[in-house]
């Protein structure tokens, strides 16, 4: 197989069939994020809406997805139901190894099923097996469902599948990756609900070969000893991103009560060390990563007299779950966190956009903008069972209020009142409330993620308003991180795979030409994602904040709005300059 050629698997989802495809471009594309719009650009059209069944669903893996340590995401790339615009998503679980395994550097979804389907794949079978009886099935019972229909290849092979939201065409629709993961973000979750396609199993059923050079063998074992053996990623390990919550209050940081305040002493009830002391019943992984990042608590379900005993139900978390059906909702119990996101788990919601949209519901609520009328239950931070039915309702549309905040907080703010207090950057807040320059990198980020750039990290080191300074760390970081998801690395692994690193693991695995151009690869990248936005409708001056970011005081006092808007400004300017466009 020719390294330089990517090997493509795509699937027409209106007859059934699929084909095999070839395509050139490893070079410049190299795989992961690059290999996303390299795709996007040859089989979807920025022009089109995100539902036209001609635009396609993309999974992509990089050229070290098997090979080394924490090598283990897939990207995911489509048009968002959020703002129709070019988009990823990013999850891990066993999706890019059993991609690997099946002998392809991606999928592609064209078309749409003729009725609600579930797609088979491996490296010799395609099959579209109808399955409209899961219709509505929340994504635990679809999972389990779903096992049974595919029994081969378990433990090397990989299940995605939406909830009821993702049916429903929400724009905070995720898609679950193998029951502890998700492509969470922008609403990956409608746009296979709009291709009618409930799941996608991935069979890893074939093999491929380890690069040959003789250096492969130490430099693996050199990457996994610095995985392991060091404290550069323990902290994942054990109390993981939770240990966050307790810093980032302490520093006033942490959003509460829909950002209406950034600390709070109840946050003694939701620390990573409560979660670890009392929820946690194990850790899991990632295929293809020895860290063991996924925290995985429990939460009680029933009593079985006959066995005289309790049944559990295991929930993972995260910092930012936790930020979203904890802090931001004023939910100060461990356990009562892990209901709620069961809940939000089960009918296929992304927990940060689910978790800030019932925060600004909730004060709607207080401010007498929204009642019963609307959510079928007084909304109040505080309390746990009044969230969890809302999670429930939120996910299946329940009623046209529910139906309008699936499609975010802003849409529903914009309809009812509101908008000053809707905690949106570009999409729902992610749970930094740090400052000016992460506000900044969320809101024109390419993603509109908290992982897009260190923003939240240069918030807390620079206490200085040096506009220049902060826009030319989130360019840099931006492209370095550009590189790491084409790889496409795990980015709690940047501290491993730094440039030099990097260099070593691409020759040996036969790919010298990229790791000589290691310096341009990820500007290039970059740049190709941003063309690919704008032409899709992106534009900075269109993304406007709400008052509420203008009104909080972090650990460096009150948010200075002239810095924030100068530094929104610049920003803006310096990524419409990466795309070369003169018309906007």
């Amino acid at each position: 197989m020719n390294p330089e050629l990517f090997r493509i698997l795509v699937v027409d989802l209106a007859t059934g069939r699929g084909r095999v495809e070839n395509i050139d471009g490893r070079a410049n594309a190299v795989g992961g994020s690059g290999l996303a719009a390299l795709l996007f650009e040859k089989y979807g059209d920025p022009v089109r809406p995100w539902d036209d069944p001609d635009q396609p669903f993309i999974l992509a893996i990089g050229p070290l997805t098997g090979l080394f340590p924490l090598m283990s995401k897939t990207v995911s790339s489509f048009k968002s139901p959020r703002n129709d615009q070019y988009t990823e998503s990013h999850a891990g679980g066993r999706c890019a190894l059993a991609l690997r395994f099946a002998g392809y550097d991606a999928l592609v979804l064209q078309g749409r099923a003729a009725e609600l389907s579930c797609l088979n794949i491996g490296a010799n079978h395609l099959q579209l097996k109808s399955a409209g009886f899961m219709a509505g099935l929340d994504v635990v019972a679809a999972g389990k469902i779903m096992r049974r229909m595919f029994k081969e290849n378990s433990g090397h092979r990989s299940m995605l599948r939406i909830g009821p939201a993702g049916e429903k065409g929400l724009a905070i629709a995720c898609i679950n990756a193998d029951t502890y993961r998700h492509f969470g973000r922008l609403g990956g979750g409608a746009v296979l609900g709009s291709k009618n396609i409930k799941g996608i199993v991935i069979q890893g059923n074939g093999t491929f070969s380890l690069p040959p050079d003789k250096e492969y063998p130490r430099l693996t074992a050199r990457v996994h000893a610095m995985v392991t053996d060091t404290d550069m990623l323990r902290k994942y390990h054990n109390l993981g991103t939770p240990a966050n919550l307790q810093s980032l209050n302490d520093i006033s940081s942490l959003p509460w009560r829909n950002l209406q305040q950034t600390a709070d002493p109840g946050i003694k009830g939701i620390t990573g060390k409560r979660f670890a002391d009392e929820t946690l019943l194990r850790n899991g992984a990632c295929a293809g990563c020895p860290v063991g990042c996924i925290h995985i608590g429990y939460i009680r379900e029933k009593f079985e007299e006959k066995d005289n005993r309790y049944l559990y139900h295991q929930v993972a978390y995260d910092y930012e779950p936790i930020f979203a059906a904890g802090s931001m909702l004023g939910i100060t119990n461990a356990f009562d966190v892990l209901r709620i996101l069961d809940v939000m788990e089960k009918v296929g919601v992304d927990s940060m956009s689910a978790g800030v949209a019932l925060a600004w519901a909730a004060e709607a609520t207080e401010k007498g903008l929204i009642s019963e009328k609307e959510t079928t239950l007084r909304l109040r931070f505080g309390d746990t069972a009044c969230f969890i039915h809302a999670a429930r309702l939120l996910g299946t549309a329940a009623n046209p209020f529910y139906q309008l905040l699936g499609q975010g907080t802003r849409a529903a703010a914009d309809h009812y009142g509101g908008t000053d207090f809707a905690c949106v950057l570009g999409q729902e807040m992610a749970g930094y409330a740090t400052g000016e320059v992460f506000f900044t990198a969320q809101s024109l980020g390419f993603r509109h993620s908290h992982l897009d750039t260190g923003g939240y990290s240069y918030d807390q080191k620079h206490a200085d308003k040096d506009v220049q300074a902060a826009v030319d760390f989130l360019l840099a970081d931006e492209a370095s991180r550009c590189l790491l998801t084409s790889m496409v690395s795990c980015l709690f692994a940047r501290s491993v795979y730094t440039e030099d690193v990097l260099a070593d693991c691409l020759r040996a695995a036969g790919y010298g030409n990229l790791a000589d151009n290691q310096a341009t690869l990820g500007d290039d990248i970059r740049r190709r994602r941003w063309r690919l936005r704008f032409a899709s409708g992106f534009r900075p001056e269109a993304i406007t904040l709400p008052k509420r970011f203008y009104k909080i005081e972090t650990w460096k006092g009150p948010i200075d709005a002239g810095y924030l808007d100068r530094l929104k400004k610049e920003y803006g300017k310096r990524i419409t300059a990466l795309t070369g466009r003169t018309d906007v």
